[in-house]
């Protein structure tokens, strides 16, 4: 049992698709900020529920969730914006 597995995770951001969660999930990694992505996706109703609200959810530490919000909208405002 790691330090991780006794912090609260909360709900962080919605994430847009596949694409930006593995962007997100490499630098928050690359952070050591803890992280846990949710995807929507459900085989029962092929995907539905992403197409209805985005691709699944990014949870964290509520500690962290500044930082984490700087570097999803750093992300999402172009590749020149986040500078690592």
């Amino acid at each position: 049992m790691n330090g991780t597995d006794r912090l609260e995770f909360i709900k962080v951001a919605i994430l847009e698709n596949t694409i930006e969660a593995q962007l997100i999930d490499s630098i928050l990694d690359e952070h050591n900020i803890p992280h846990r992505l949710r995807s929507y996706h459900d085989t029962a109703y092929d995907g539905l529920f992403q197409m209805q609200k985005g691709w699944g959810e990014l949870r964290a530490p509520l500690s962290f969730k500044d930082e984490i919000l700087e570097i999803l909208n750093a992300v999402r405002s172009g590749p020149n914006e986040f500078a690592g």
